[in-house]
């Protein structure tokens, strides 16, 4: 970008001092739920029988547009601690015994994954991103992690607890301005999540739950950042220029979470799609401002964390976005679900399989495009990026 003009991409405009994403990187539990057989299976497993809560998740796996998912639940956790699957036992002891090695486990593997792409040493890493809403415990995740890649005892971490959806963007955003402001670093980035912490048997005096088990999936997520990319030995994919975040007063119960003796209890109001409508284009404004341009929202490319469908058809509804503008976040969520702070690790990796295939048919991709979330707070973050494989 020069004198708020777009420019066109080559190996030889990337900026030096702007953060770039190198390497992706994700992993998942061995479980795969297919979305067709999770309603019986979902009764089944909890021991439950109530045909109307059936009917609903039923009407509302439909409605997510969810087809695949991985999970770190099993019949075989159920078996070995049945009080999962209790109402008023506590459980978080149990929960979290699960939810802290299965995170670990997978974020190492997301990560070793991303450092295999990235084609670097692991000892070339400088600083760590951890980010999870699915652990608690002192020392964190990050430590974990770093002790089961070999990182260096001086490795520089910075941990991001519950932030939910929003949090893959965050850490993003936080591995950015490390980046920028330490020459020679290299940033991991690693995002991990497990449905465990707070799943629950079918009530019917938490019809809001079955939101969850219809949506949700697991998995794992990592990027490399850095600045001023050795051309010889790595791979830029996305350079990171302005990032922005904003929380909207007064929302803070629209999504709701609270870790109790039970493990989470969470809830998502009705009004958050609507909420995001409202506010998402004004957002999308102020940071495309300080681009100093006047943009066509349709000349740019659209990396969301998919929420929700809802929340997806609002947006392009708000922002007159083409049907294809937001299919790499569409795809995200038909083949893993919502996994948190993940999920926006698997859609970067759709927008390059999407450009590759433009590529293929001799078209030109868009160049430049946004990196968005939302999360808790109601908390949006947005980061202006530029697709450098174009």
């Amino acid at each position: 970008m020069e004198n708020g003009e777009f420019v066109q991409c080559s190996s030889n405009n990337i900026d030096p001092k702007k953060a770039t994403v190198l390497a992706l990187g994700k992993a998942f539990p061995h479980q795969l739920v297919l979305q067709d057989f999770l309603v019986d299976a979902y009764f089944k497993i909890t021991n439950r029988h109530d045909p109307d809560l059936k009917q609903k998740l039923t009407r509302l796996c439909k409605t997510t547009s969810v087809k695949t998912r991985y999970v770190v639940m099993s019949e075989e956790i159920l078996t070995r601690y049945p009080e999962l699957a209790m109402e008023g036992v506590p459980t978080v002891k149990q929960r979290l015994d699960i939810c802290n090695t299965a995170v670990t486990e997978m974020a190492i593997e997301a990560s070793n994954s991303c450092i295999k792409k990235w084609g670097r040493s692991v000892s070339d890493i400088t600083h760590l991103v951890y980010v999870s809403s699915s652990e608690a415990r002192l020392p964190g995740g990050d430590l974990y992690l770093a002790k089961g890649l070999g990182l260096r005892p001086n490795t520089q971490r910075v941990m991001l607890y519950f932030s939910g959806c929003s949090g893959g963007v965050a850490g993003l955003r936080v591995a950015k301005d490390i980046a920028e402001n330490n020459p020679g670093s290299r940033v991991l980035l690693a995002t991990s999540e497990t449905t465990i912490i707070g799943y629950r048997p079918p009530n019917a005096d938490r019809p809001y739950d079955l939101v969850g088990v219809a949506l949700f999936g697991d998995g794992a997520g990592a990027m490399i950042i850095g600045c001023d990319p050795d051309l010889g030995a790595e791979t830029p994919l996305f350079e990171l220029h302005t990032s922005l975040q904003r929380f909207l007063p007064e929302t803070e119960k629209i999504i709701d979470g609270r870790l109790t003796e039970e493990g989470i209890s969470f809830r998502l109001d009705r009004e958050l799609p609507r909420i995001i409508e409202d506010n998402v284009q004004d957002f999308c404004d102020e940071l495309m401002g300080f681009c100093g341009t006047d943009v066509d929202y349709n000349g740019l490319f659209w990396a969301v964390h998919p929420g929700g469908p809802a929340i997806l058809n609002k947006m392009e509804k708000k922002l007159q976005l083409l049907p294809e503008k937001l299919s790499a976040s569409r795809r995200a969520l038909a083949d893993y679900g919502n996994a948190s702070s993940n999920t926006i690790v698997y859609v970067l990796e759709y927008i390059l399989e999407e450009t590759k295939r433009v590529e293929e048919d001799q078209k030109l991709g868009e160049e430049w495009g946004l990196i968005l979330a939302f999360g808790p707070g109601i908390t949006f973050e947005g980061i202006v990026t530029r697709n450098l494989t174009v």
